[in-house]
């Protein structure tokens, strides 16, 4: 599965931008919300499952509920034919 994810080389600040457009690639973000102990535990769930690194995530931010909390994924992968 991992194998056709590509690593976040361009650094784009908008995932969606043309760039990733033009250079056959869909991008695909993964958001965890809710308490700080869940997201932990279900990010690190997510890795033994073999789905990400840890340090791919982004750092644990505030969410819109001020008893929540989020952390996201950017995830690059090739578009299929």
């Amino acid at each position: 599965m991992s194998q056709e994810f590509l690593p976040d080389d361009n650094k784009s600040q908008c995932p969606n931008d043309d760039s990733a457009a033009e250079s056959e690639q869909d991008v695909v973000c993964v958001t965890v919300t809710g308490s700080p102990k869940g997201v932990r535990e279900t990010i690190l769930t997510l890795y033994r499952l073999g789905f990400a690194e840890v340090g791919d995530w982004s750092p644990v931010q505030r969410a819109a509920n001020p008893k929540q909390v989020m952390s996201v994924l950017i995830r690059r992968r090739k578009r299929k034919a």
